[in-house]
């Protein structure tokens, strides 16, 4: 299952004298996690937790991800750079360029055990005169030639970046395609006329600027989902756009009001793939407008099955919840917009009026948080009943962390059990009890909701 999970909103405030591993910028009183939540546990078994977690995890997974991951609090027992540097790296494997850097930059980046990540967070993010100068002022922050010439060429000292690159092959340090790649940087117009070199298989940040400042920028649809925010400049056509808004709306880190507006940004001009998913969208926000029953039923099936078809059933419902529980339907187009807005922030106040059937009831106690198991249609929502049927208690593993002052890595734990079940359902009501019973009853409610809905146990 994928969708939009959603970053909390962030509120930043001062961290005072608190340690770099500390940094963070979500306060306790955001989260409603403990500050020392970390304190007990040991970065490298966090470091291997983290990376066990999957790229398109369940939507109410991903929105607690992200909140472990931006949390203020103690740090980890070892090294407090190295369990931030896998928190900037899980961010940005899900795309949340924005934050990532936002934390570093907290954190104070100008120093040799962060700047590498920093340099690279900062072309990601279009911020490359900064980091630039910032490396230019002070080259020991990174043993990298290639970005000391491409920061001196950037910061408009040519000439001495052309000595440092002619140096540099002299010695023998250059050769092969990130050669021709620097040359190409530094010399336009060979640039202009020479077959831009073959693209590594994982290029860095770096290769990524200087293919672009070439004029041979690469696609962004295979590289990591974190370099799509380089479509989203208006540098690329409305179909790119599009394309990389929804890859990152997918991975949580944009919003869903920005891949609606790129899909009503104009009409479609031609059909099949993104563009039929843009005139659905487009057809199912006029119906709703004209409050045209009938057209809205006809314009929800197509519209909610081609987003489905690409993960983004939690953007649907974050965009249109709300209006499609106003509206008036009946029949199938009301059941499925019932579902919808389960799906949504709102999901209590959605379900104080079920449409008629054991299914509604069910998923309406559920989202009340007390479902009831004579009205479970699957053994998938038997067995999720039972999670919410008795007292919440966190599974035996679980409890030993939490015993032993562990609760973040508890917490982390049972959402990769969530996250990792595989349609296991007794995993997941095990992860849900462990959840619900550290005070997170909320993700534990919609974490179950979005399983049964979206049809992760069939």
């Amino acid at each position: 299952m994928a969708g939009y999970a959603g970053i909390p909103e962030i509120e930043v405030t001062p961290l005072g004298d608190a340690t770099t591993g500390a940094v963070g910028l979500l306060p306790p009183s955001v989260t409603g996690l403990p500050a020392d939540m970390w304190a007990a546990s040991d970065s490298a078994d966090l470091a291997a937790l983290w990376r066990k977690a999957s790229g398109q995890p369940p939507a109410a997974i991903q929105a607690l991800y992200h909140t472990l991951l931006l949390a203020e609090a103690e740090p980890p027992r070892g090294d407090a750079d190295a369990y931030l540097r896998t928190r900037i790296t899980v961010l940005r494997s899900f795309g949340a360029v924005e934050p990532a850097f936002e934390l570093l930059a907290r954190a104070g980046p100008l120093r040799r055990a962060l700047f590498a990540d920093w340099f690279d967070l900062s072309l990601l993010h279009g911020a490359e005169a900064e980091v630039c100068a910032d490396l230019r002022a002070a080259p020991g922050l990174l043993d990298d030639d290639a970005a000391q010439i491409y920061c001196t060429a950037l910061t408009g000292d040519w000439r001495t970046a052309v000595l440092l690159f002619d140096t540099g092959r002299a010695l023998g340090a250059w050769n092969g395609p990130r050669s021709d790649l620097i040359e190409q940087f530094l010399d336009p117009e060979m640039s202009e006329t020479a077959e831009p070199p073959t693209p590594p298989e994982k290029p860095t940040p770096l290769d990524f600027r200087l293919f672009e400042a070439i004029g041979s920028p690469l696609p962004t649809r295979s590289l990591p989902v974190a370099y799509a925010m380089a479509d989203l400049r208006g540098t690329v056509g409305w179909k790119a756009e599009i394309e990389a808004a929804e890859r990152l709306t997918r991975s949580g880190a944009l919003a869903p009001g920005r891949l609606m507006g790129l899909y009503t940004r104009q009409r479609p001009s031609a059909s099949g793939g993104v563009w039929d998913r843009a005139a659905a969208i487009q057809d199912l926000e006029a119906a709703l407008d004209k409050a045209a029953a009938a057209q809205v039923g006809t314009a929800l099936q197509d519209a909610w099955q081609r987003m489905r078809d690409e993960g983004l059933e939690m953007a649907f419902a974050q965009i249109f919840g709300a209006r499609l529980s106003a509206a008036d339907l009946t029949g199938e187009a009301r059941a499925l917009a019932y579902r919808i807005a389960l799906l949504t922030p709102d999901y209590e106040a959605a379900a104080a009026t079920p449409p008629a059937g054991d299914e509604a009831q069910f998923l309406a106690g559920l989202a009340q948080g007390r479902p009831d198991p004579a009205l479970a249609v699957t053994g998938a929502g038997r067995m999720i009943a039972a999670a919410f049927a008795q007292p919440p208690q966190p599974s035996p593993d679980h409890a030993i962390l939490i015993d032993q002052g562990m609760l973040g890595q508890a917490v982390l734990s049972a959402a990769l059990q969530f996250d990792l079940a595989s349609g296991d359902s007794g995993e997941m009501a095990a992860a849900l009890g462990t959840l619900r019973s550290v005070g997170l009853e909320d993700t534990a409610r919609r974490a179950a909701l979005q399983a049964l809905i979206l049809g992760q146990n069939e």
